[in-house]
C-alpha cells in the first residue's frame, strides 16, 4: 500500500478568525502550515482572505494577496505542495484562475459538478438561502484550461456519486488527461460521512487513479478518517473542514489535527509521504512547475 499522503486544508472560505482559530495574514498562514508540515502534512490546501481589518472572513481573488500567501507558505515550509483554491458561484471564473496563473500551484481544486447547497436548521428552517453551487461543463473547462496554462495538477471535488462518474468521463472525453478524486462528504445536501459509502465509491472510480476524503463535520469524522487510511486513500483535514479532534475536543490549530490524521495512517500500517513522495503518488510533474 502506498505512503500515506497528508492534506492540510488551512483555513476555508468564510470561517470568522474573530471567533475560530482560521490562518488569514501571510504570517499567520505560514505558522500555522509550518506545524502542518512539522506533522506530516506535504500537501497545504489554501484559500486566499481579504486583509483588510475586519474583512479577514471574506474571499480574495486578487493575484497579489494570493502571491503574498503562498511565498509565506513556500518560504516556510521548504518543498510543500500548494493546492489552490477555485470555488467561485456564478460563471465568471476570472478570479481564480488569475491566482492560479499567479501562483503556479502544483494542485488546483476543480469543483466538478453542480450542488443545491443546503442546510438547515433545528426547527425546520434554512440556515441560509438556498442557493446553487453551479458548476457545469464548460465552467469546469474554463478551470481546467487555466491549470493546464501553468502545469496545475487538478483535483476533482465531487460532492456526490453523479459527480464521480462525470470525472470518468471529463478524462475520457479529454478535459483533463489525469487527476485525482476528493470524495467530500459531510455537506449536508451531499454525499453524507459514511464508510460504508466510501467503500462504494470506488467501485466509480477510474481505475488507478489517486483518490482522498474531505469529511465535514466533528468527531463522526474520524473513524470514516481511518476507513481511508485502511482503504488507501490520500487524507485531507485541517480548519476548513473541522475544528474537533477524534476525542471531541476542539483543536487550536491546523498541527493538531493534522497529528491525529498521520495517527489514522499510522494504524494503518502507513508511513507518512513526503513531499517529493507525494508527488510521486499524484502523479505530478515536478520538472513543469517553478516551485516543485
Amino acid at each position: 500500500m502506498d505512503k500515506a499522503v497528508l492534506t492540510c486544508a488551512l483555513n476555508g472560505v468564510l470561517t470568522n478568525p474573530k471567533t475560530h482559530p482560521v490562518p488569514v495574514t501571510p504570517e499567520q498562514m505560514a505558522a500555522s502550515a509550518r506545524e502542518a508540515f512539522d506533522a506530516g502534512a506535504s500537501v497545504m490546501h489554501v484559500h486566499y482572505r481579504m486583509q483588510d481589518d475586519d474583512h479577514g472572513h471574506f474571499p480574495s481573488w486578487d493575484p497579489e494577496v494570493a502571491a503574498s500567501l503562498i511565498d509565506a507558505i513556500r518560504d516556510a515550509c521548504p518543498g510543500v505542495i500548494i493546492n489552490s483554491t477555485t470555488g467561485v458561484v456564478g460563471p465568471d471564473v476570472s478570479g481564480p484562475a488569475a491566482c492560479v496563473k499567479r501562483v503556479k500551484p502544483e494542485i488546483a481544486a476543480c469543483n466538478a459538478g453542480s450542488l443545491n447547497y443546503l442546510k438547515l436548521k433545528r426547527d425546520g428552517s434554512w440556515a441560509w438561502p438556498p442557493m446553487m453551487f453551479d458548476n457545469p461543463v464548460e465552467k469546469v473547462q474554463a478551470m481546467l484550461d487555466a491549470m493546464a496554462e501553468v502545469g496545475a495538477h487538478p483535483e476533482f471535488e465531487c460532492f456526490d456519486v453523479g459527480i464521480v462518474r462525470c470525472v470518468n468521463m471529463y478524462i475520457e472525453n479529454g478535459m483533463a488527461p489525469s487527476a485525482h478524486y476528493n470524495f467530500v462528504m459531510g455537506v449536508a445536501s451531499g454525499m453524507p460521512v459514511d464508510a460504508e459509502l466510501l467503500k462504494l465509491l470506488l467501485n466509480y472510480k477510474r481505475a488507478g487513479d489517486p483518490w482522498q476524503t474531505t469529511l465535514i463535520g466533528r468527531q463522526e469524522i474520524w473513524p470514516v478518517h481511518q476507513a481511508t487510511a485502511d482503504l488507501g486513500g490520500m487524507l485531507r483535514t485541517g480548519l476548513e473542514d473541522t475544528f474537533y479532534l477524534p476525542d471531541g475536543e476542539r483543536a487550536t490549530g491546523n498541527g493538531a489535527l493534522i497529528e491525529a490524521l498521520a495517527q489514522c495512517a499510522r494504524n494503518a500500517g502507513r508511513e507518512i509521504a513526503s513531499p517529493q513522495e507525494a508527488r510521486e503518488i499524484m502523479g505530478l510533474n515536478a520538472a513543469e512547475t517553478a516551485h516543485a
